[in-house]
């Protein structure tokens, strides 16, 4: 049986399509390789420019898993991630930073945060967690 889109819960792809990653990231070059690899893995990904693009696109309720920056300019990734969850969205976070503290790191595993990954990520870590989050494992 099949669910209609009324029915799915937020980041339920809407029929057996490849799941959904959002990539919020400030710095173009990482957008673009974060959405290739992503690509190359057989998930969909959609990039956005900063938290505010993202949390004012459609796109925002639909996604599998998003993967964030913490420090972007006007609103950081702890920031977008306090406002998914005021808003009910309940998205599986991992952050990916080459700048953030161990206090940034620490907040965001505690309001929920899947993983927490340093800059630069080898490409096997990174699939890893990517489908341990998308898979539910």
């Amino acid at each position: 049986m099949t669910r209609s889109s009324a029915d799915r819960q937020p980041g339920e792809p809407a029929t057996n399509e490849p799941p959904l990653v959002a990539i919020i990231d400030d710095d173009a070059s990482v957008r673009k390789s974060t959405s290739r690899l992503i690509r190359s893995f057989g998930f969909r990904a959609e990039t956005f420019v900063s938290g505010e693009n993202f949390l004012t696109s459609p796109l925002a309720a639909r996604i599998s898993c998003l993967v964030l920056d913490v420090r972007m300019p006007d609103m950081d990734g702890l920031e977008v991630q306090r406002r998914l969850a005021a808003g009910g969205l309940h998205v599986p976070i991992i952050f990916l930073s080459g700048l953030a503290s161990d206090d940034e790191e620490r907040r965001a595993r505690s309001a929920g945060a899947i993983e927490f990954l340093r800059k630069p990520v080898d490409t096997a870590t990174f699939l890893r967690v990517l489908r341990g989050v998308l898979q539910g494992s």
